[in-house]
């Protein structure tokens, strides 16, 4: 991604602006059947970023609990009316990491995806290109997906993660 101050976005209706005030972590494709059947379309694409750096700039979001295939559900972020989908927190890290919908972008081809996850169940007619990152399900080094200055701000963010992680599982 090219260094920018900001990004910002929008709902299509418009009622909800946001803006991400650094360059994500990293940007996911991830072709599994739940991101297919949640978007509609054969992949989405999110860009990973501190939810701290994730601020409405207009408008409020309604957070919808979807399941999901770890059984925790993640919590989507739409806009109230016109429903487009505009971030979501997963169980692992929850409200800590937002996962932003990079089609909402007013400039998605600012963030390309760094990595290509769970092809296995990639649509057969979608060609990625040969230089892509491409994993049949998801990955376990980062060092060897992300880029240096995502590595450092999730070093950063893991005490948070963690925290967050008991207390989801002790049920607080």
């Amino acid at each position: 991604m090219s260094a920018v101050a900001a990004l910002t976005g929008r709902c299509t209706c418009g009622q909800v602006r946001y803006e991400m005030t650094a360059p994500p972590m990293v940007v996911h494709c991830c072709h599994c059947t739940w991101c297919q059947r949640e978007t509609g379309s054969a992949f989405v694409l999110n860009a990973m970023i501190e939810t701290e750096r994730l601020h409405r700039l207009q408008g409020q979001t309604v957070e919808v609990l979807t399941p999901s295939a770890s059984g925790f559900g993640q919590r989507i972020h739409r806009c109230p009316s016109c429903h487009v989908a505009l971030w979501s927190h997963y169980a692992g890290a929850g409200p800590v990491l937002a996962f932003v919908r990079v089609g909402t972008l007013d400039d998605p081809g600012q963030c390309p995806p760094d990595v290509h996850i769970f092809t296995a169940s990639k649509q057969p007619w979608l060609n990625l290109p040969p230089e892509a990152k491409v994993f049949r399900e998801y990955y376990d080094d980062r060092a060897a997906v992300w880029p240096a200055q995502g590595l450092a701000r999730r070093e950063a963010l893991l005490p948070a993660i963690e925290a967050w992680q008991r207390q989801r599982t002790s049920g607080g």
